[in-house]
């Protein structure tokens, strides 16, 4: 897919296909958020894969849409003290996940202690964000429409209410 295509399109999806996503898919994923550059290359991340049901349950209960983790068929917590670099990776792991068709949503967290606890993290352990992927249960693919056809219908401020040149 062209990448502009996938910034274009990408929406954050909430209701998820009940469509596994494939070991390979997964794995491309999580690479896209390893290779991502950070400041002096410290990678400042840990990503946890949620499998067991008892802690997805749990994680559940802590982030501000519950149906998001319960319904999702990859859930990736991410443990991080970077702010900015964090941020470009999870860009680029769900833009990673839209290039093979799987749509994704970052989760805000309701109760950070009870998300700790679900996770096993340790006190000194920052989290910074929980990942739901999964295929969109509407079907919706970026090829529907053209990268235009996508940044028209995009409910945002226009190009030139952001942009001043000094």
């Amino acid at each position: 897919m062209d990448a502009f295509l996938a910034i274009a399109s990408k929406r954050d999806t909430r209701r998820y296909a009940d469509r596994p996503v494939p070991d390979d898919i997964e794995r491309r994923i999580l690479e896209a958020g390893r290779v991502t550059g950070s400041a002096r290359n410290r990678q400042p991340w840990r990503f946890l894969v949620v499998e067991s049901r008892e802690r997805r349950e749990q994680l559940a209960g802590a982030v501000y849409e519950p149906r998001n983790v319960r319904g999702a068929q990859l859930v990736v917590a991410i443990a991080s003290s970077a702010s900015m670099d964090t941020g470009r990776c999870v860009q680029d792991m769900m833009l990673a996940a839209w290039n093979d068709g799987v749509a994704s949503c970052p989760n805000g967290i309701a109760d950070a202690e009870k998300a700790r606890a679900a996770l096993g993290l340790a006190d000194d352990d920052q989290l910074a964000t929980v990942l739901t992927f999964g295929y969109p249960a509407t079907g919706h693919t970026a090829e529907k429409r053209s990268a235009d056809e996508w940044l028209a219908r995009a409910d945002r401020k226009p190009l030139d209410a952001l942009v001043e040149r000094i």
